[in-house]
C-alpha cells in the first residue's frame, strides 16, 4: 500500500505542477500582450521592458514548475526519495506556494487560496512519504537508499543506550 500511495502522490503532484506551469505561462503571455498593446508606462517605465519582463517571469516560473514536476516524476517512477538537490527545489516550491497562498486570499480570493494549498499539500505529502520510507529503512537496519549499512570498523566505539 505504501509504494502505491507514494507513487500516486508523487505522480499526481507532477501532473498538477505541469498544469499549473501551463496556466501560469499562459497568464503571463496574456499580461505581457496586454502591457505591450496598451503602451502604458508605470512610473515612467518603458512598456516594452515591462512586457519583456513579464514574458521572462512567465518563462522562469514555468521552467521552475516543470523542473519540480520532472523531479517528482522521477521519484515516482524509481520509487526512491528525491536527492538533496531535488528536496531543496521541492521545499522551495512548497514554501513559495505557501507564501503565494497567503497573498492570494486578499488579492484573488479563496478559490485561488484553495488551489495553492492543494498543491502545497501534495508537495509536502510527497516529501513526507519518501522521508517516512527512509526512516523505516534506517530503523530496520538498512541504509536509507536501500543498501545495507557498512559495519563499524573493528575496535571503534559503538553507540549504546543506557
Amino acid at each position: 500500500m505504501g509504494v502505491v500511495l507514494r507513487r500516486l502522490v508523487a505522480g499526481l503532484a507532477a501532473i498538477v505542477l505541469v498544469a499549473e506551469a501551463a496556466v501560469l505561462v499562459l497568464v503571463h503571455i496574456v499580461l505581457g500582450k496586454t502591457t505591450h498593446n496598451q503602451s502604458m508606462s508605470i512610473a515612467g517605465m518603458d512598456p516594452d521592458v515591462m512586457s519583456a519582463a513579464t514574458y521572462a517571469m512567465g518563462a522562469g516560473i514555468g521552467a521552475f514548475l516543470l523542473l519540480c514536476a520532472v523531479l517528482l516524476a522521477v521519484a515516482a517512477v524509481r520509487d526512491r526519495a528525491p536527492g538533496t538537490f531535488a528536496r531543496v527545489v521541492l521545499v522551495t516550491a512548497a514554501v513559495t506556494h505557501g507564501v503565494l497562498g497567503a497573498l492570494a486570499v486578499g488579492l484573488v480570493g479563496w478559490g485561488a487560496f484553495a488551489v495553492l494549498m492543494l498543491i502545497l499539500c501534495l508537495l509536502v505529502l510527497a516529501l513526507m512519504l519518501y522521508a517516512a520510507r527512509g526512516a523505516d529503512r534506517a530503523a530496520s537496519g538498512g541504509a536509507p537508499d536501500g543498501r545495507d549499512a557498512p559495519p563499524a570498523p573493528f575496535g571503534e566505539l559503538k553507540p549504546t543506550n543506557p
